[in-house]
């Protein structure tokens, strides 16, 4: 009689902390056993030469999400977590958007009617919070954060989304008191519709001109604003997508002060540059996003974030829009560069990329790539230790990866629906050959072998990372009376 449902043989496995050679013993969906020589399973899958890692978790992705500006995403929940799959990333949580005049509750449905039949990998939702009414802070959202929507994002920009400061203060002040995390789109509003505006009006249009107006200053400013309103109210807070080196500047002193501030990058920071948004015609628009890429310099300092600490987590920001008038190009050959949609894909190719740039060229050893990748997104999110490792008592989601083989990337590879990819031509050493998602094999030799509505939703609890540092602020201690919290 078999011991185990399922037997990986001889890989190497390695988490955040450790790498060993053994077998994983897996039995009804979780991690039964760690060790050499493991009894039978009832399949067995032979890992010798490959590497047997967490399961990555991507935090940060837009899945059949409507922007502002009214553009739908091109992927929805199938196409969207069947292209994560097959990358290697096993755990999705993209965003369940509010639009203004919209109840917080009444979104939240309508994104679990959308994912529910369709996702082949678990995922969870952070909350978009862009109309903050009473019923939404009173009500709405402190029940959201109870039933496992603990992390939710705020913009310091963009015309229908970005919040004033005063607003932001109120959000902070509900995520201290919940325990929840606040995630922060920070670029300075009015710096980047005065510059566009100036470009507007002197007819520079194209592309190129999306990065000359989101200034490396607007996202640095941002940040260090970002940072005092959270220091303010001693509240942790995660500033996403950073690619500046100002803003990373800022992270980097305000950790160093021992206030809880993370940071988050994704792959367009360290393998596209603003020289890609300059290509010629209205070719640039594939690159644009925001914060934008930046220059030689600010990979490298992306870098630099990456291997010392800055960073905790490394998402893809997959915004997946098509090079056409449903998405990228709303009004065609004419379309600005204020008009273009907002985002480039990198769902599938997020840990390949850093796998064969970071791990293949001694930038980051293994440990660091899983944590960057997996562990540290399920502790920010209240998903550790059933996500993000493997250890006994786990989920089994598991990425065997081929260390060696050879990936020129292309669009045609790809199982997104967006029909470019701004990595296209790129050559990858490294990629995951097996995917299992709670014990079951997703993918396999190539091949889907997941069905329609596999995943499961997964409640977050309150995340160790949300707690405040404890650190006083004396004006704030003043207002309060004997150091009285005020929140």
């Amino acid at each position: 009689m078999a011991d185990f449902d399922l037997v990986i043989r001889g890989g190497t496995v390695a988490t955040a902390a450790d790498t060993t050679n053994c077998d994983v013993g897996i039995k009804d969906g979780a991690v039964a056993a760690l060790g050499r020589q493991l009894g039978a399973g009832l399949r067995e899958i032979d890992a010798r030469g490959k590497l047997v890692l967490p399961g990555g978790i991507d935090s940060h992705c837009h899945i059949e999400q409507r922007s502002s500006a009214g553009v739908i995403c091109a992927d929805d929940f199938y196409s969207g977590t069947v292209a994560a799959a097959f990358g290697g990333t096993t755990t999705v949580i993209p965003f369940a958007a509010q639009h203004r005049g919209q109840s917080l509750r009444q979104v939240v449905e309508d994104y679990h009617a959308a994912a529910q039949p369709k996702a082949v990998i678990d995922y969870a939702f952070h909350l978009i919070i862009s109309d903050p009414t009473e019923q939404v802070l009173g009500q709405e959202l402190p029940a959201l954060i109870r039933d496992g929507y603990t992390s939710f994002k705020v913009y310091m920009t963009y015309d229908l989304l970005q919040l004033d400061d005063h607003q932001l203060l109120d959000i902070l002040a509900l995520a201290r008191r919940e325990g929840a995390l606040v995630m922060v789109h920070a670029e300075n509003y009015d710096m980047i519709r005065w510059l566009t505006a100036r470009l507007l009006e002197s007819g520079r249009t194209a592309p190129r001109y999306h990065a000359v107006s989101h200034a490396r200053l607007a996202e640095g400013e941002a940040t260090h604003r970002a940072i005092s309103l959270a220091q303010l109210l001693d509240v942790p807070i995660l500033l996403v997508h950073v690619s500046a080196p100002e803003a990373i500047e800022e992270i980097r002193s305000a950790q160093t002060k021992g206030l809880k501030i993370y940071g988050e990058t994704c792959p367009q920071y360290l393998f596209l540059t603003a020289e890609d948004i300059a290509r010629p015609g209205l070719e640039g628009a594939k690159y644009c996003c925001s914060p934008p890429p930046r220059d030689q310099a600010g990979q490298e300092a992306v870098w630099a974030g990456l291997k010392n600490g800055t960073f905790q987590v490394f998402s893809s920001d997959h915004a997946p829009y098509r090079f056409d008038a449903s998405g990228k190009l709303p009004h065609g050959e004419h379309t600005t560069f204020k008009a273009v949609a907002n985002g480039v894909p990198g769902i599938e190719l997020r840990l390949p990329l850093l796998f064969s740039e970071g791990v293949g060229r001694g930038r980051l050893d293994l440990n660091a790539f899983v944590a960057l990748t997996a562990t540290n997104h399920a502790k920010l999110y209240g998903l550790y230790p059933r996500k993000g490792t493997i250890a006994v008592g786990s989920d089994a989601d598991i990425a065997i990866w081929d260390p060696g083989r050879e990936t020129i990337v292309s669009a045609a590879m790809l199982h997104d629906n967006v029909g470019y990819t701004p990595y296209e031509g790129r050559h990858l050493h490294g990629w995951p050959v097996t995917v299992l998602s709670r014990g079951r094999v997703v993918v396999e030799d190539g091949a889907l072998v997941a069905g329609r509505g596999s995943g499961a939703f997964l409640p977050c609890a309150l995340s160790e990372f949300a707690k405040p540092a404890g650190i006083a602020v004396p004006e704030l201690a003043y207002a309060a009376g004997h150091g009285a919290p005020l929140v």
